[in-house]
Order: C-alpha cells, then sequence, then structure tokens
C-alpha cells in the first residue's frame, strides 16, 4: 500500500509539473491576453507623452489589447526605467524613452539603481534627431567655424544654456568644446522656454536647444541655428548643415526607443519589434514626428541593432561625462 501511494504521489507530482509547463508555454504563446503598460518619463501632455500615445493606439489595433501609457516623470527619467526594470519581463511593461533619458542619464549617475545597458532589452529605435546649437541674433558667427573662431579669441566669455545637467544639450557641448578646444560657461535651465525667453532678451548668448521647440523662433529670425548634432539635418530645418558636416563628427542622435525588462521571451521582443517597424510607417506618426521635427523611420530596424546603438552611445557619452569632469546635480 505504502509503495502504491508513493507512486501515485510521483505520478501526481509529474501531472502537476507537465500542467504547470504547459500553461506557462499557453501563457507565452497567448501573448497578449491583458493589457500592456507603457512606461513614459515624461508628463502628460509634453511632446513624448502624445508621441507614446500615438504608438500606444497604432500597438493596441495590432495585438488586439490595450496599451495604456503610465506617465512617470522625474528625475531625469530615473523614475520610469526603474519601474520597468524592477517589473515582471512578462512583455506586459515596457519602456518609450529617449537616449537623455537613458543612456545620457546613466554615463552621469554612476549610483543608479540599474544599469540602462544591462538591465533593459532593447526592443525598437523610434525616430531620430539632434540637437540645435543656436546663438542669438547679434551674436557673431553664422557657421560653427566662425562660433569656434570667436570662442577660442574669448575663452571664458560666453555663457551657453541647457535645460539641465546631464541633458543632451550639456553633454553636447562638453562634446563640442573637448573637439574644438573651447570654453564656454554652463548655465543649467529648468527647461528649454526660458532659454528662448533669454536668447532674445540678449540675457544669453549661446545654447544648445531641442529641434522641437525651437522651430518658431527658428523660422522667424529670433534665433539663429549654427549646426545640429546627429546624422542627418532636421526635416523643418532643411538649410542648417550638421556638426560632421562642418568638421565636427558628433553623430549621436537622440532618439526614443522602446525598451522591456531584461529576461523578457526573445519572441515577444520580436513581436513588438515588428509592430513597431509597422507603425512607423504609419501615416499618424508620420505627421506626428513631422511636428515634432525628428526623422520618422530611422535606419535601424532590429532589435541587435539598436541594442548597439545604446552600448555605442553609452561608451560615448561616458567618455564625455570623464573627460570633461561632470558631476551630477
Amino acid at each position: 500500500m505504502h509503495h502504491q501511494m508513493a507512486r501515485l504521489a510521483r505520478g501526481a507530482a509529474i501531472l502537476a509539473a507537465a500542467a504547470l509547463a504547459a500553461g506557462s508555454a499557453f501563457s507565452q504563446e497567448d501573448w497578449p491576453a491583458r493589457p500592456i503598460r507603457m512606461v513614459v518619463p515624461s508628463p502628460g501632455g509634453s511632446g513624448p507623452d502624445v508621441l507614446a500615445r500615438v504608438f500606444a493606439e497604432q500597438i493596441s489595433q495590432a495585438l488586439k489589447q490595450p496599451v495604456v501609457v503610465d506617465n512617470k516623470p522625474g528625475a531625469n527619467g530615473q523614475l520610469a526605467v526603474d519601474a520597468v526594470v524592477r517589473a515582471q519581463p512578462d512583455g506586459y511593461t515596457v519602456l518609450l524613452a529617449s537616449a537623455s533619458a537613458t543612456v545620457m542619464n546613466q554615463a552621469i549617475q554612476s549610483r543608479l539603481p540599474f544599469n540602462v545597458v544591462n538591465d533593459l532589452v532593447p526592443v525598437a529605435q523610434i525616430g531620430a534627431g539632434g540637437v540645435l546649437l543656436v546663438v542669438a541674433p547679434d551674436f557673431p558667427a553664422r557657421t560653427i567655424k566662425e562660433f569656434v573662431g570667436v570662442a577660442r579669441a574669448n575663452p571664458g566669455k560666453y555663457a551657453y544654456g541647457t535645460w539641465g545637467i546631464g541633458s543632451g544639450g550639456h553633454l553636447a557641448m562638453a562634446q563640442l568644446q573637448a573637439l574644438a578646444g573651447v570654453e564656454l560657461t554652463h548655465v543649467p535651465y529648468k527647461g528649454v522656454p526660458p532659454i528662448m525667453t533669454d536668447l532674445q532678451g540678449g540675457v544669453l548668448k549661446v545654447a544648445f536647444v531641442d529641434i522641437t521647440t525651437s522651430i518658431p523662433l527658428v523660422k522667424s529670425g529670433k534665433i539663429r541655428p549654427l549646426g545640429i548634432t546627429g546624422k542627418s539635418r532636421a526635416p523643418a530645418f532643411p538649410d542648417v548643415p550638421t556638426m560632421a558636416e562642418q568638421g565636427y563628427p558628433m553623430t549621436n542622435e537622440g532618439w526614443y526607443g522602446l525598451f522591456t525588462p531584461k529576461g523578457t521571451p526573445p519572441r515577444i521582443v520580436t513581436t513588438l519589434n515588428r509592430e513597431i517597424n509597422k507603425a512607423l510607417r504609419s501615416p499618424a506618426l508620420a505627421s506626428r514626428f513631422q511636428q515634432l521635427n525628428m526623422v520618422a523611420e530611422p535606419p535601424l530596424t532590429s532589435p541587435e541593432e539598436f541594442a548597439r546603438t545604446v552600448r555605442n552611445d553609452y561608451a560615448t557619452w561616458a567618455n564625455v561625462v570623464k573627460v570633461n569632469k561632470i558631476q551630477p546635480e
């Protein structure tokens, strides 16, 4: 009797394990079976939030499950990234974030509770664009070459504004200073709008700004663009050459990207990548990217290509931080 009971117990255990494995396999095969949370490190109504909501709608239709945007602004993206890193890697929590909120923040913040290169799975790059070097209308330069000449002749005379320590603008100027051998004083602002106000008021002469907020002032001639970082010119500024075209190879781009937590099944990553690339070709997103002044369809298509960009960009910005001895706030 004892042996018979033991055999029955073993059989029940084997059946239970098989059922569990089958259930797990079924749940993965059935993905997505419930709504997906898209965490965004920006407040509601911001440019990234609007972009995320257009993407969420497109992916919802494709996967036949709601994709719910969860805004987690603060700490230059740290709160949002941390929430995704700690989530279950089951495909039901994703991150839509910029290079600034991920690789740049990681480069300058050495004590973060996560590592974006190791703890996130890059799914797809979304859009691409640089940051814009602009000057007040009375600044005596119209090209990067002339700007460098003025800055070299007046070391320490000029201050430049960006939207914060460790921002894309801050690291871009640090990179330019190292390449060109010039010295300017950094003035961190709490956003781009007050930078624009001070440029127009003559309080500030030089700034790195984003390519979206700057459109109306550039078009009206109230600020003068000298160059843009990244690999290509901005759609709204076809006459503004890149920094690389002017002799300074600042080709790292500001991008948005979709990530999942480390350990997410490859099949889910592949499915998300496929749907993101389909969404990038939709008229709704093409219109949104035009408004954001970004190239809608990036040259990268696979998770592996995007992962390579994430690693390379982190290495570039970590070196810029180290060379320029940039300290976090």
